[in-house]
């Protein structure tokens, strides 16, 4: 990264000649992407964002104003624009608020990496991206095989008028291989990816030309495997199945701004209620769910969110009783309720709003194969292809790309189409069994809020067992 400093002192002095608080949030950030469809180069872009988020607090009410002017006249002007909208506007405030909502923070936050994003050529990437797409050609019948990978770089420095000088850096990669199988009126994708906190060291060809065969293979097997069974019955869900339905029936209807009705226009409400926390038994004794940015590689760690606050590990969800919600110190204070450190901007010209981060659930004590056991009749889906839940994030259905049916306690055939249906108290009281090794996976991809913000979220999951699940199939 770039000499990141700009002149914040003299724009904070600046602003407290009108306001007893101000912050700047400094923010820049580039994006790589590059991808390959069959044994071609498709994509080769680059972008970059830079700019500051000038805060103020005036008469209990925080406002904002963005710049790309980054020197000191501009975030002079740009602190101008806030104090003037801030102070027109708070009599219309929807709480009171007060520099606790803005602790000071100091400190720095670098994400692991065995190697720098800037120490790896673009176009060892693309070799990379070449020889995974060259390794799922193993049929003609495959009739589209890709490859994809997204850099991303940030660098986030916040600063305050009550001290607080926090700086943190960010190396984060998604690696997408994809496989289309194609026969008739009949196709099959397979997909893997790979997501999270990451230097070079993901591009290991080796390791991807043995994970695209796989997944090539997969998608023949799929093409003329049967169409997955219609009817009640247990569900074993892999992890990266596990992350959207952690992602869609926890983490969304958990967020407290939601719950508040900020979203209600836009993203939607909620099922859960205020007087819920503490009382509403969510999914059974099994279900223990974390918010934890601490964790060394899921795509959403950090050290800090972008109001100063420290993030830490917090418990959501213990043995099925719902404890705390996902909400910052803004929504803390409106509702009255736990929340967590997770005020989080997608861009240099957003406000933070509260959102996900790494929402996890916690690991258990059996074996995948300890949970396949137990099922006397069901079915094993793994790896999310379609999804559509209300905007109280109550009802779901879910379908996924991979099915395996399970029968008196061992694998069986493989199935295409599975898809499964629920309700969110209903479906979490079914959880019969987690598995004890977790997997992590994400997406740079969850929208939210207006004007629109896309965000990057971690969740990490054991396999898990549920009881008694309609399950059904697509088209035959």
């Amino acid at each position: 990264m770039p000499n990141t400093l700009i002149p914040h002192e003299a724009a904070l002095q600046h602003a407290l000649k009108s306001a007893p608080w101000a912050g700047l949030r400094y923010s820049r950030e580039t994006t790589t992407q590059r991808s390959v469809r069959n044994d071609r180069p498709e994509t080769n872009q680059s972008g970059l964002e830079e700019g500051a988020m000038c805060e103020v607090l005036v008469n209990g009410h925080f406002g904002y104003a963005a710049t790309a002017d980054l020197s000191s006249a501009g975030l002079m002007r740009a602190f101008d624009r806030a104090l003037a909208t801030t102070g027109a506007t708070s009599d219309h405030k929807a709480h009171t608020f007060s520099t606790a909502q803005r602790p000071k923070a100091t400190g720095s936050y670098r994400s692991p990496r065995a190697r720098d994003l800037d120490a790896t050529s673009l176009a060892e990437i693309t070799d990379c991206l070449l020889a995974a797409s060259n390794a799922m050609k193993l049929s003609d019948l495959l009739v589209n095989r890709s490859a994809s990978a997204m850099l991303v770089q940030t660098q986030i420095n916040y600063f305050s008028s009550n001290g607080s000088d926090t700086r943190q850096s960010f190396d984060m990669v998604d690696v997408t291989l994809s496989a289309t199988a194609a026969e008739g009126l009949q196709s099959q994708t397979r997909t893997w990816s790979r997501t999270g906190q990451f230097g070079g060291e993901i591009f290991d060809r080796a390791a991807l030309v043995q994970q695209a065969q796989s997944t090539a293979q997969q998608a023949l097997v799929l093409l003329h495997a049967d169409n997955c069974p219609c009817g009640r019955m247990d569900l074993v869900l892999l992890p990266d199945q596990m992350m959207l339905q952690i992602h869609e029936s926890i983490g969304h209807p958990l967020e407290l701004d939601r719950i508040l009705g900020d979203e209600r226009n836009y993203a939607g409400w909620s099922f859960v209620k205020p007087q819920d926390f503490g009382q509403l038994q969510y999914g059974s004794a099994f279900m223990n769910v974390s918010f934890d940015p601490t964790l060394a590689h899921e795509l959403a760690s950090y050290a800090y969110d972008d109001g100063g606050h420290s993030a830490t590990k917090e418990l959501l969800i213990e043995n099925g009783i719902l404890k705390r919600g996902l909400g910052a110190l803004e929504s803390q204070s409106r509702s009255g309720l736990p929340g967590v450190a997770n005020f989080r901007s997608s861009s240099w010209n957003r406000a933070p709003i509260d959102r996900m981060a790494n929402l996890n659930l916690e690991p258990g004590s059996a074996t995948l194969e300890e949970l396949i056991g137990q099922v006397e009749h069901g079915v094993l889906m793994s790896t999310n292809r379609s999804w559509s839940i209300d905007d109280y994030r109550n009802k779901f259905q879910f379908g996924c790309e991979f099915g395996q049916l399970i029968e008196n306690g061992k694998l069986g055939a493989v199935v295409r189409n599975p898809n499964y249906r629920g309700t969110t108290v209903d479906f979490w009281r079914r959880l019969a069994g987690v598995g004890r090794h977790s997997a992590a996976f994400g997406t740079a991809f969850c929208g939210k809020g207006e004007p629109s913000q896309v965000i990057r979220v971690g969740h990490a999951s054991p396999p898990c067992l549920f009881r008694d699940v309609e399950v059904f199939g697509g088209q035959a």
